[in-house]
């Protein structure tokens, strides 16, 4: 696992070079904030607590973009004007890449 979290760093540059900008999560357990590097932007979202932890995020500035998580690149549901509701495991997280529909559809062929 460390070596794709290597590889991960080393395809995206946001993690390195990127904008912060913290997000305020409905659930004070929970760590997220946004990284953003030219058209590349990160949502990061960590659990802090040692218990499953549901959280709602406001993403609407991000209205109608897709979260891929970077790991096992897997999509999750469309973001839209209502917070964005995501459930962690225990000291769970997330790393998504928010993609443009166009950019999720040549991603997959």
């Amino acid at each position: 696992w460390l070596h794709r979290f290597i590889s991960l760093r080393k395809e995206h540059p946001v993690f390195g070079f990127g904008s912060y900008e913290p997000i305020e999560p409905s659930n004070p357990r929970i760590f997220a904030h946004i990284r953003s590097f030219e058209d590349d932007v990160v949502l990061c979202v960590h659990n802090v607590a040692r218990t499953a932890q549901a959280v709602e995020l406001d993403l609407s500035a991000y209205e109608g973009r897709y979260p891929v998580e970077l790991f096992g690149r897997s999509r999750f549901p469309r973001i839209g004007e209502l917070p964005y509701l995501l459930t962690l495991g225990p000291r769970g997280f997330f790393w998504f890449q928010l993609v443009e529909p166009e950019q999720e559809q040549t991603s997959d062929e």
